[in-house]
């Protein structure tokens, strides 16, 4: 599996109060049973290989992929804002998909993980998808966050690559649904001399990811 972007079927701008947001939807064909929208990171756009590899082949299985620019991303800023700032853009965001079909389920991968579990409540998500949730900042594991995790309100799933120094599979609560990447970093690219290539890093998330949402 590679890991470029898939083919784009239709962009949408959404006005919020810090800014202009966009969405960019893979639609699954027909009536879709999973409305997944998800956000990038902090360091990275929707171009992150998880991602991208999430919107080629969920469509496949009914799953419609809205793939969520933060406004300071699409201003072309470097650094990402506060918290509270993200949490503003994605309400505005949830807001205007709201007519969209299929169950709605939201995602994130590291500061987009964050975001859709702070506001999973809010905007009656069912479920949350969260991809290399930086648990704590690298080496300090006592600022933890697992507090967002734990007060989502929501089933969450975790996706977490071995070596991912935001937070190692092992290091989160007992009972945790989670999808381990062998080798994975907190990007999930995985090294040379790892058991798996990065295709099959790849097809790891895309497979945990979509039978989780199947089985809900």
């Amino acid at each position: 599996m590679a890991a470029e972007v898939p083919d784009v079927t239709e962009r949408l701008a959404v006005p919020t109060p810090v800014g202009e947001a966009r969405v960019t939807f893979f639609r699954a064909p027909g009536e879709p049973s999973v409305l997944l929208v998800a956000g990038h990171g902090a360091g990275g756009g929707i171009e992150a290989r998880d991602l991208a590899a999430l919107a080629r082949e969920l469509p496949g299985s009914g799953v419609t992929v809205a793939l969520v620019e933060q406004p300071w991303r699409v201003a072309g800023k470097r650094l990402a804002p506060a918290p509270k700032v993200l949490d503003q853009a994605w309400l505005a965001v949830l807001g205007a998909l709201a007519s969209e079909p299929g169950r709605l389920v939201v995602a994130g991968r590291s500061a987009g993980a964050r975001v859709a579990c702070r506001t999973a409540r809010a905007v009656a998500a069912e479920a949350v998808v969260a991809l290399a949730f930086p648990l704590h900042p690298p080496g300090r594991p006592e600022r933890s966050r697992v507090a967002e995790l734990r007060e989502a309100g929501v089933p969450v799933l975790v996706v977490q690559g071995e070596r991912d120094t935001f937070g190692g599979p092992g290091e989160f609560p007992e009972g945790t649904e989670m999808v381990v990447v062998p080798d994975g970093d907190h990007g999930f690219a995985v090294r040379k001399s790892a058991p798996v290539t990065q295709d099959e890093a790849l097809d790891v998330i895309v497979g945990g990811v979509g039978e989780w949402l199947a089985r809900r």
